[in-house]
């Protein structure tokens, strides 16, 4: 009933990449750094551009606001309780070797740079998914990773002094978690106006936090990274007069090109980025030609 590799692998069908034993994708460490040097803005664009118009939430409060999370997603939803389906969910659990309340499940399944991405449906009086104990829990299973919580945590001042993870919820309460069953653990999830699937990369931001799905990770991180460095060269050349803001921000001719291929070889503020490759955006502006009007870019 939880945590099933055949469902995770049909959800997530497009990813070939790594995976863990229970099928969840494994978006490589290096791929999470990089995604640490992006914005919020540079993720969503190539998202919204190939059609995940869904992937975002901003309606958080913040334990840490001030620094940025990364990690990868471990779903969970919950819903009101029945005793019905409580009893039958528990006894599912006990099967599988289960300990302790539905949240306890979760956590315990929690890995190195994790996030647990729970929709609690907005639940924040008596749905205090975690406090101190168990967001401590969460620091020693995932190291920089953390939570994201559609409802309620408890014991703010404790969560808030333990260091390398950052918690995302919609309110705080004395009360503990209770009157709730969770229906799947590692299944898609919503969270507010966001879906999340179990191995998507969970990109927290002080102006919230947007689920990247790992098939198209790559792909936004370059384009990310792309944008950034044209820019750096874009300011450049604006400050010191070679180029006017019209060139700059329409598409550019191959002199251009070439004046930024020859600094992007040879710049410092460029190191970073040499792993990146221009032949596809060479080609286009030699296809197109110099002429043509400005085109502002979105």
């Amino acid at each position: 009933m939880f945590d099933r590799k055949e469902d995770i692998l049909k959800w997530t069908e497009q990813w070939n990449g790594e995976r863990f034993e229970n099928g969840r994708p494994k978006v490589s460490d290096d791929l999470l750094n990089r995604v640490r040097r992006i914005t919020l803005e540079e993720a969503w664009g190539p998202l919204w551009n190939n059609g995940y118009r869904f992937q975002f939430e901003g309606g958080f409060k913040i334990v840490h606001p001030d620094q940025v999370m990364v990690g990868r997603a471990v779903t969970a939803v919950m819903v009101p309780t029945r005793p019905d389906l409580h009893e039958t969910l528990v006894a599912v659990g006990a099967e599988e070797g289960r300990k302790g309340f539905y949240n306890q499940w979760v956590i315990d399944i929690l890995q190195d740079r994790d996030v647990a991405v729970v929709d609690m449906f907005d639940k924040v009086h008596l749905g205090t998914y975690v406090g101190g104990n168990l967001s401590t829990a969460i620091a020693a299973r995932t190291g920089s990773g953390g939570a994201v919580i559609w409802g309620g945590i408890r014991d703010n001042a404790q969560v808030d002094k333990i260091d390398g993870i950052n918690v995302y919820y919609r309110g705080s309460d004395p009360t503990a978690i209770a009157d709730v069953v969770m229906t799947g653990m590692n299944v898609p999830c919503r969270i507010g106006n966001a879906v999340c699937l179990p191995g998507d990369i969970v990109f927290g931001t002080p102006n919230g936090v947007i689920f990247i799905p790992p098939h198209l990770a790559e792909q936004a991180v370059i384009e990310a990274e792309k944008s950034q460095v044209r820019d750096i060269f874009g300011f450049i050349r604006l400050r010191s007069g070679t180029y006017t803001t019209a060139q700059i921000d329409s598409p550019w001719t191959v002199e251009i090109w070439s004046d930024f291929l020859a600094w992007f070889d040879q710049d410092e503020q460029a190191t970073d980025y040499r792993h990146l490759g221009w032949e596809q955006e060479l080609d286009e502006a030699r296809n197109r030609g110099d002429e043509g009007l400005p085109q502002v870019r979105a």
